[in-house]
């Protein structure tokens, strides 16, 4: 288990956050919590980077909402950069895929 590591870069369209570890049922508070206090504003595009990402389950796929949630209540948009492929799967199995905006990399998102 690789605990959750979240770093932040803001950038001129919105905050970037560089998300690493495990995304599951116990780290999954980490992601949400900071993202709670995280501004938004309207056309802004929150971007999460999850190349690092090691493993996610369905509570990690659950926060990946919630931040869609937290961006489309701020008039922003969120997209999910640099998606694992085993995750990316899981995603499209599921049709998240046509939720989420997925981009290769971080410098593709906005």
């Amino acid at each position: 288990m690789s605990p959750l590591t979240i770093r932040q870069r803001d950038t001129a369209t919105g905050p970037v956050l560089h998300v690493a570890g495990d995304l599951d049922f116990d780290q999954a508070p980490v992601l949400r919590g900071r993202l709670d206090p995280l501004p938004l504003s309207p056309g802004q595009c929150l971007v999460l980077e999850l190349s690092g990402l090691a493993f996610c389950d369905s509570s990690g796929i659950t926060a990946l909402l919630t931040a869609r949630q937290h961006a489309l209540a701020a008039g922003a948009d969120l997209v999910l950069a640099a998606v694992p492929a085993n995750l990316l799967r899981v995603l499209t199995l599921v049709g998240l895929d046509h939720v989420f905006t997925l981009r290769p990399e971080a410098s593709a998102a906005s």
